[in-house]
C-alpha cells in the first residue's frame, strides 16, 4: 500500500467513525476507545489469517506427542494472541439484524480469556453497549467501514491507521486530547537524537504510548530486532492506559504499563536502571506534595523546587520534579529525550539550583527551541531537552549543544503546525555532526541526492506527455475550424469570434521558447546514482542538481503559459461555438481536453516540485554545513562552551540566548545601498512637507470654524 493509498483510507475510516458525531450524536471521548478496539481487531483477523496455516500446522504436528500444546497455547506463543471464533471478523460483519455490542463484548473477552495478566481488561467490551443504545446501526456500519483495511494490510499500517486516530481523536477532545497524544513529528525526533534500539525504554508519562510506537519504528527502520527492547510505561488515568496497552499489542511491542502516579510510585524500582528515558509530562502542575516526594531519591538528588522562605507541604512547580526524575532514572550509559516549557529553561530560585546542579553534572547534551502550535492542544511554546550520560567520557564533556528550531517547520494548517521527516532528519544531522558523526550525515545528505535523481528521471517522460497532450489539442482545434468554417453561426456568434480574434489566434499558436539557464558547469566525474560518500562529490553533484532545478522551472514556466494560452482558446471555444452540441467537437477528441491539459501539466508540475524539493533539502544542510563539519550557525546552532553557559549566560538552557539572529542578506552593493537612503530620504521629507501642509489647512479650518461661532 502506497503512502498516498493509506492516507485516503485513513480519511475515509476517520470520515466513518466521526459520522457517530452528526448522526449517533456521541463526542469524541464517547467512541475513541471503542473505535481504536474495532482497528485492533481488524489487526487481529489479518494478522491471525497470516500465521493460521502455521499455528493448525504445529498443532498437528505436536498433537497427541509429550510436546502436545492446545491450540491456544501455540497461537501465543506464533502470533502473540489466540482469535476465537466469534471474535473473527467476518463473524462479526455477517451476524443478522442490527445487534453487534454483546457480539463485541464476547469476542473481546474471548481474545484477552488467553492472553497474560498485564494483557487482561485492556480491550473495551461495555462501551459499545452505549453506542448502541443511541442508534443500533453505527456498530455495523462501523465494521462494514474498516473491512476496507486489506487483508493483507501489515501491523506497520495498523500501527499508523492506529496513530492517525490517535491524532485525531487528540485534536477532537480539544485540551483534553493532550493528555494521551503527542505529536508523531515530535516523538520522531526525540527518537532520531536519543536512538533507542537496544534496552529498557521508560516513560512515567507515557499516555497512549506513542514513544515507544515511534521507539519500534526507529528500530525497524534501522535494521534491528523489536526484541532488543523491553518498554516500561506509567499513566495514571486508566482509560488512557488501556489505550497504550492496545498500542503495544497493535506494534507488537514487549513491554508492560502501568496504572500509576509518578509522583508517589515506582512501580518499576525506577532508579538509575533504564538506558533511555522519553517522555512528554504534563507542564506547570502545582498540586504536588512534598511529602510525596522528598524521601525519594529519585526527585531529591538535584534538589527539590521548593519555595524558599515558606512552610507549606507544596512543590512551587513540578517540572523539575520530572526533570530530575528523567535524569535519575537513567543509567550510567542512558539518554533521555523529553518535553518542557520553555519557562523551564530560565527558571530562577530553586528550579535555577536544580538546574545548576544538572548542568554541573555534564548530562546536558542538546536543548532543542521548537516552534509555536507544535502540540494539537495548547499553543504553549515548548523545548526539547537531551540528556546524555556518556557524555561525560567524550570530548564533549563540558560542551552543550543549543539548537533554535523556531523557524524550522510545516504548516499544517492555520492553527497546527510540524516536522516533516526531512525537517527531523535534517535536525537530528546537526546533532550527529556535533557528535562527530560526519559518515551518518554524509549518508543522509547521499540519500537525498538518490531521491532527487529518481524524481529528476520522472520528470523528461512528463514533459513529453504534456507537450503531446499540447500539441494534439492545438492541431484538433485547427481541424475542427478547417471543418466548421463553413456552418452557419448567428451574428452574435460571429461578432464575439471576430473580437477575441479566435481563429487567428487558433492559427498562429506558437509553443513559447524557454530560456536556457546560462550557468555552465563543468562534467561530473560519475553519474550522479553513483555518488560516493564525499563531501567535495556530494557538492558537485549538488550544484549539478541545482541547475537542473533551475532549468526545469525555465521551462515549465513555459509549458505552463502555452497551456493557459489554450485553456482560454478552449473557454472561448466552448461559449462561443456550443460544443457541447458540436459531433465534429467530439470526433477530435477535444472532449473535456482541458482537464486534460490541466491533469497533465500538474503530474508534469509535481515531477519538478519533488525534484526541487529534495534538492533544497540538500541545500539546507550543504549551505549551512559546506564541510561536512560541525560549525556555530547564527540564528540556527551554537556549541556552547563552560564559559558561555556557566559564567556568560549563568546557566540559562534557552537556545535563544546562544544562538543570536541572523539577519538576512539584502544582496545589495554599499553604492546601491546610499542610492536607496537618499531615495527614501527624499520621500520621507515630501511627506513630511506634505504633513505640515495638511496640519495647516486643519488648523485654519478649525480657527474658521471658531472664528463664525
Amino acid at each position: 500500500m502506497t503512502n498516498e493509498q493509506l492516507k485516503q483510507l485513513e480519511a475515509k475510516l476517520w470520515d466513518s467513525a466521526n459520522a457517530m458525531r452528526a448522526h449517533g450524536g456521541l463526542k469524541a471521548s464517547d467512541y475513541a476507545v471503542p473505535v481504536l478496539g474495532l482497528i485492533f481487531l481488524k489487526f487481529a483477523e489479518n494478522k491471525y489469517s497470516q500465521h493460521e496455516a502455521k499455528i493448525l500446522k504445529d498443532y498437528q504436528k505436536e498433537k497427541g506427542t509429550r510436546m502436545e500444546r492446545t491450540i491456544q497455547e501455540v497461537a501465543l506463543a506464533t502470533c502473540g494472541f489466540y482469535l476465537p471464533e466469534n471474535a473473527r471478523y467476518d463473524h462479526l460483519l455477517k451476524l443478522p439484524g442490527n445487534k453487534r455490542a454483546e457480539a463485541l463484548r464476547d469476542a473481546m473477552k474471548g481474545i484477552e480469556k488467553y492472553q497474560d495478566a498485564k494483557f487482561q481488561n485492556v480491550l473495551p467490551t461495555e462501551a459499545y453497549f452505549d453506542i448502541e443504545k443511541k442508534k443500533d446501526d453505527i456498530l455495523p456500519e462501523l465494521l462494514k467501514s474498516f473491512s476496507d483495511i486489506p487483508k493483507d494490510a501489515s501491523g506497520d499500517i495498523f500501527g499508523k491507521i492506529y496513530e492517525y486516530f490517535l491524532g485525531k481523536f487528540a485534536m477532537s477532545e480539544g485540551q483534553k486530547g493532550g493528555e494521551f497524544f503527542t505529536p508523531t513529528s515530535v516523538v520522531r525526533f526525540i527518537v532520531e537524537v536519543i536512538e533507542p534500539y537496544k534496552g529498557k525504554i521508560y516513560d512515567p508519562a507515557c499516555g497512549s504510548g506513542g514513544m515507544f510506537v515511534q521507539s519500534a519504528d526507529f528500530i525497524a527502520h534501522e535494521g534491528h530486532d523489536l526484541n532488543d527492547i523491553y518498554v516500561y510505561g506509567q499513566e495514571y488515568m486508566g482509560e488512557t492506559v488501556r489505550l497504550a496497552k492496545m498500542n503495544l499489542l497493535v506494534h507488537n511491542l514487549r513491554g508492560e504499563i502501568t496504572e500509576a502516579n509518578s509522583y508517589d510510585s515506582d512501580p518499576y524500582d525506577g532508579l538509575g536502571k533504564f538506558d533511555f528515558v522519553m517522555a512528554n509530562p504534563p507542564f506547570n502542575v502545582k498540586s504536588v506534595k512534598e511529602s510525596t516526594v522528598k524521601n525519594d531519591e529519585r526527585f531529591y538528588k538535584y534538589g527539590l523546587p521548593k519555595n524558599k522562605g515558606k512552610k507549606d507541604d507544596k512543590i512551587s512547580d513540578a517540572n523539575y520534579l520530572w526533570i530530575s526524575l528523567f535524569a535519575t532514572s537513567l543509567n550510567n550509559n542512558g539518554r533521555a529525550g523529553f518535553v518542557m516549557p520553555n519557562s523551564a529553561s530560565d527558571a530562577r530560585n530553586s528550579e535555577y539550583d536544580i538546574r545548576k546542579n544538572i548542568v554541573d553534572s555534564g548530562i546536558v547534551d542538546c536543548m532543542v527551541s521548537m516552534p509555536t502550535n507544535m502540540f494539537l492542544t495548547v499553543t504553549l511554546p515548548a523545548t526539547l531537552w537531551f540528556f546524555d550520560k556518556q557524555k561525560v567520557n567524550t570530548d564533549r564533556k563540558d560542551k552543550i549543544l543549543f539548537l533554535d528550531a523556531r523557524n524550522v517547520y510545516n504548516q499544517i494548517d492555520r492553527a497546527h503546525r510540524e516536522w516533516t521527516q526531512e525537517n527531523q532528519q535534517n535536525l537530528a544531522a546537526i546533532v550527529r555532526l556535533y557528535r562527530g558523526e560526519t559518515n551518518r550525515y554524509l549518508e543522509l545528505i547521499d540519500t537525498y541526492i538518490k531521491a532527487a535523481d529518481q524524481a529528476e528521471n520522472k520528470i523528461a517522460p512528463a514533459k513529453e506527455t504534456l507537450v503531446l497532450q499540447i500539441e494534439k489539442v492545438v492541431k484538433s482545434l485547427k481541424k475542427h475550424i478547417e471543418e466548421t468554417k463553413d456552418s452557419k453561426r448567428t451574428p452574435a456568434k460571429v461578432k464575439a469570434l471576430k473580437e477575441t480574434d479566435f481563429f487567428n489566434l487558433v492559427q498562429g499558436f506558437k509553443k513559447t521558447k524557454s530560456k536556457e539557464n546560462e550557468k555552465v558547469l563543468s562534467n561530473l566525474a560519475h553519474p550522479i546514482e553513483n555518488t560516493p560518500l564525499d563531501n567535495e562529490a556530494q557538492l558537485q553533484v549538488a550544484e549539478h542538481l541545482q541547475w537542473n532545478v533551475a532549468q526545469n522551472k525555465l521551462e515549465s514556466d513555459a509549458l505552463k503559459q502555452d497551456v493557459n494560452t489554450l485553456l482560454e482558446l478552449y473557454k472561448i471555444a466552448d461559449k462561443n461555438l456550443k460544443l457541447s452540441s458540436d459531433k465534429v467537437w467530439s470526433n477530435y477528441d477535444l472532449v473535456k481536453a482541458d482537464k486534460n491539459l490541466e491533469e497533465t501539466l500538474q503530474l508534469y508540475i509535481e515531477a519538478t516540485e519533488l525534484t526541487a524539493y529534495w534538492v533544497t533539502n540538500i541545500n539546507w544542510l550543504q549551505s549551512r554545513f559546506p564541510e561536512a563539519k560541525y560549525e556555530d550557525v547564527v540564528g540556527l546552532c551554537k556549541m556552547a562552551d563552560k564559559t558561555e553557559y556557566v559564567e556568560e549566560q549563568d546557566y540559562s538552557l534557552n537556545a535563544g540566548r546562544y544562538v543570536g539572529v541572523e539577519i538576512e542578506d539584502d544582496n545589495i552593493t554599499e553604492l546601491e545601498f546610499k542610492k536607496l537612503m537618499g531615495e527614501k530620504a527624499k520621500l520621507f521629507e515630501t511627506l513630511v512637507i506634505k504633513s505640515k501642509n495638511a496640519e495647516n489647512q486643519i488648523s485654519n479650518y478649525l480657527k474658521s470654524i471658531a472664528h463664525e461661532q
